[in-house]
């Protein structure tokens, strides 16, 4: 592959020279990089947090409530003109009562088992949410990353197309001058500098683009400002996929069915709290309760009297819901009726997951094909550039003839290229169905 490092030499060289004092940022450590600073991940943590603290026994209702209260009641009751009483007169009665209650629920058709469930399911499905979001959001850095290795390689090979151009149009220059080139040739390759030189100045408005995309999804405003060298390059090796076992594994790890599946124990769980409506409701309430009250006659301060008292109180209570036109029967129909949807979904799902892999799966093996078909174009894409540059200097073909040469050479680098970069978003997008980049990235 002379030419290609001639093409890519120059291009390299300058990054290479800029890229020396920058920090080398791998495909792994971007994805890292995104993983602690994207905020989608930062709330999906903490829900998963919340999650983790409600899922607890005392949550569900396992445990006695107990409440401390605490009364101070005043009352004047005037008995001037009340001839039947034995306490005539302005009477102001004061008095404080504390009282402590216990209310426990010991049976309630098994709801406080089926909300501990319940809580358990809930701190599951905010784990798999949360997984869910790494795997989106390492897929879309891969690639971000990917892209802007792409637009690099684009970059160097302009940059060295150019710097060709260049050097041909000033040897050019200095033949007309002494009069040993025609001006047709000249004003050829000064109009293919131009041409590559708008090229150059596109590709690189495409890479810094590129980049900010890949600091943008990284929240990493150092990748702009500073730099970095991307390490990791496009052309990587592939193992090869067999469907039959990428199915297995996506029917095991694929976090969308993951989720599907927690839904529909979840809806189980809520037809079994439905069900637990329709039995008895045994609870247990105790407690105490002080007094202590005050007496006496405004308008004579010699009549008073002070009363201490305390009450204490254990009960049982046993409620039973005969008739509420149905509605528990409803409710438990319903929530069957779910199940059933949710079980539709999760088949839907896994047919249409089998029939997405299959697919990509196919694509993939496409692609790799064209990476394949391309690298061997290559080859001869650059036989005939280097013949076609002999030529050139003998005379035989002319400066025309040579530059749609070259562009058919430059165009099948950049076509190869962009198949790597085909084959490699092919490759994540299979790489998350299966569920490995969960695996692989989860901390």
């Amino acid at each position: 592959m002379k030419i290609v490092a001639i093409f890519l030499f120059v291009g390299m060289t300058c990054f290479q020279n800029s890229a020396f004092s920058q920090h080398q940022l791998s495909a792994k450590e971007a994805v890292f990089i995104a993983l602690e600073n994207n905020y989608q991940i930062q709330i999906a943590e903490k829900q998963e947090e919340i999650n983790a603290k409600n899922n607890k026994w005392s949550e569900a209702g396992l445990f006695p409530t107990v409440t401390l209260s605490v009364a101070q009641n005043n009352a004047i009751q005037d008995n001037t003109n009340n001839p039947f009483t034995f306490t005539p007169g302005i009477i102001l009665s004061q008095s404080i009562t504390p009282a402590l209650n216990l209310n426990w629920n010991l049976f309630s058709g098994f709801a406080v088992k089926i909300s501990k469930q319940r809580l358990e399911q809930l701190e599951a499905q905010s784990g798999s949410n949360s997984i869910a979001v790494i795997e989106a959001t390492t897929q879309d850095v891969l690639k971000a990353y990917y892209t802007a290795d792409l637009q690099l390689v684009r970059k160097n090979l302009f940059a060295s197309i150019l710097q060709i151009s260049s050097d041909r149009m000033k040897y050019y220059e200095l033949k007309e001058k002494y009069s040993t080139s025609t001006s047709l040739e000249l004003l050829q390759f000064k109009n293919q500098y131009l041409t590559d030189s708008t090229n150059f100045l596109l590709q690189q408005i495409s890479y810094d683009n590129a980049i900010r995309n890949l600091a943008i999804l990284m929240n990493d405003t150092t990748l702009i400002k500073e730099g970095y060298e991307l390490t990791d390059k496009i052309d990587l090796q592939i193992n090869e996929m067999n469907f039959d076992e990428a199915k297995n594994e996506m029917l095991q790890n694929n976090q969308n069915l993951k989720n599907q599946f927690i839904n529909l124990e979840l809806q189980k769980t809520n037809t079994a709290f439905r069900k637990s409506f329709l039995y008895p409701v045994i609870s247990f309430q105790a407690g105490m309760s002080p007094s202590w009250s005050k007496i006496r006659e405004m308008k004579n301060t010699s009549f008073q009297a002070e009363t201490n008292t305390i009450s204490y109180y254990g009960n049982l209570n046993l409620q039973y819901t005969l008739f509420n036109n149905w509605k528990n029967k409803r409710a438990i129909e319903v929530s069957k009726i779910q199940e059933e949807i949710g079980e539709l979904n999760i088949e839907s799902m896994q047919k249409t997951l089998e029939s997405t892999l299959e697919n990509l799966i196919n694509l993939y093996q496409l692609r790799a094909q064209l990476v394949d078909i391309s690298q061997e174009n290559i080859v001869y894409a650059q036989k005939a550039f280097e013949l076609a540059e002999k030529r050139f200097k003998n005379g035989a073909i002319n400066s025309i003839d040579l530059m749609t040469i070259q562009n058919n050479y430059e165009n099948t680098l950049i076509r190869h290229y962009e198949n790597l970069f085909n084959k490699m978003e092919t490759y994540l997008e299979i790489y998350k169905m299966t569920g490995k980049i969960g695996l692989e990235y989860q901390k």
